[in-house]
């Protein structure tokens, strides 16, 4: 079952409307890296200061039943750092080009996390709102990425093994969410069909400090 529900892993978020099906297509099968390896590099919001901030069980619920099976170990630790962007306290900010989080605290700091984003071909930018969290959500392919991927299930129950992880918010009336994984070996890379997507832990924390209305900028 882990081996098939990896191979969904990517799929998880359907393409934009706008976007190739050509490009689709466009990753190495073995690692799910973007065959262009041309990166871009933006300077992230300035931080004069990082502090790390402990990984660990604590911003899953203790009754959550499937907690115990939640990765616990991020390749990109969560951290306090600096802040001096334009956005006010809780609004999320992602950058596509650095592939990180910032929640932003007010008083001059954010929380950065690490995170998965679109493959190219896949990106999109602008400003949504969060319009509804589910914990363990189910999974439902869109239409969009049915039709490019017909032997795709139907529908996959919330679990450990489903693609849209511990937690999902969703964006506005899009088909975009930021939402856990169940391969958060992932972080870091541009592999998603245009979600944001994190470990679960992480989304487990960023979850429990939003609320429907929060505002999300998506910055390419």
């Amino acid at each position: 079952m882990r081996r098939s529900a990896t191979a969904l892993a990517g799929l998880a978020c359907a393409a934009a409307a706008w976007a190739s099906p050509a490009l689709a297509y466009e990753i190495d099968p073995l690692t799910r890296q973007p065959l262009d390896n041309a990166l871009t590099v933006r300077v992230r919001p300035q931080a004069v200061e990082t502090v790390a901030v402990p990984v660990s069980n604590a911003s899953l619920n203790a009754a959550d039943p499937l907690a115990s099976a939640v990765p616990q170990m991020s390749a990109i630790p969560r951290e306090t750092v600096a802040y001096n962007g334009p956005y006010g306290a809780g609004t999320i900010v992602v950058s596509t080009a650095e592939r990180r989080l910032y929640y932003v605290l007010g008083g001059g700091q954010a929380l950065r996390y690490g995170v998965g984003v679109g493959r190219p071909g896949f990106t999109w930018g602008g400003v949504q709102t969060i319009t509804m969290k589910r914990e363990w959500p189910d999974w439902r392919p869109p239409a969009t990425m049915l039709r490019r991927r017909p032997d795709l299930p139907r529908y996959m129950k919330g679990g450990i093994e489903n693609p849209l992880g511990a937690r999902a918010m969703y964006l506005g009336g899009t088909i975009y969410r930021i939402h856990g994984s169940n391969e958060p070996e992932s972080i870091g890379t541009a592999v998603s069909s245009g979600c944001i997507r994190m470990t679960n832990e992480d989304v487990t924390d960023l979850y429990t400090r939003t609320k429907v209305g929060t505002k999300v900028i998506v910055q390419r």
